[in-house]
C-alpha cells in the first residue's frame, strides 16, 4: 500500500483571488509583515498498488486527468513513508 499527498496550486501569475483576499484580511487584522498568500489544495491518495513507480505513475494521470486545470495549475506528488 502506497500513500501519496498531491498539492495543487496555481501557476505563477494566475490570479488567486481566494489568496488576495486572504492577503487583504491578514492586513486588516494588522499583520503587515504578511507579503504573499496563495492557496491550493492538498488531496491524500491511498493506493493498493505495491510498486511506487506504477503508483506514482497512476497519480500523475489521475492528476492531469481530475485534480489539476493543466492550464492555470502546477501540482507536486509527493509519496508518504
Amino acid at each position: 500500500m502506497i500513500t501519496a499527498k498531491v498539492t495543487v496550486t496555481f501557476k505563477e501569475g494566475v490570479l488567486d483571488p481566494q489568496g488576495k483576499t486572504i492577503f487583504n484580511a491578514l492586513h486588516d487584522l494588522g499583520y503587515d509583515d504578511i507579503r504573499s498568500v496563495s492557496t491550493g489544495k492538498v488531496f491524500r491518495l491511498v493506493t493498493n498498488q505495491s510498486s511506487k513507480e506504477v503508483a506514482i505513475k497512476k497519480i500523475d494521470e489521475i492528476c492531469r486527468k481530475l485534480l489539476a486545470n493543466p492550464v492555470i495549475e502546477q501540482y507536486k506528488i509527493e509519496i508518504e513513508q
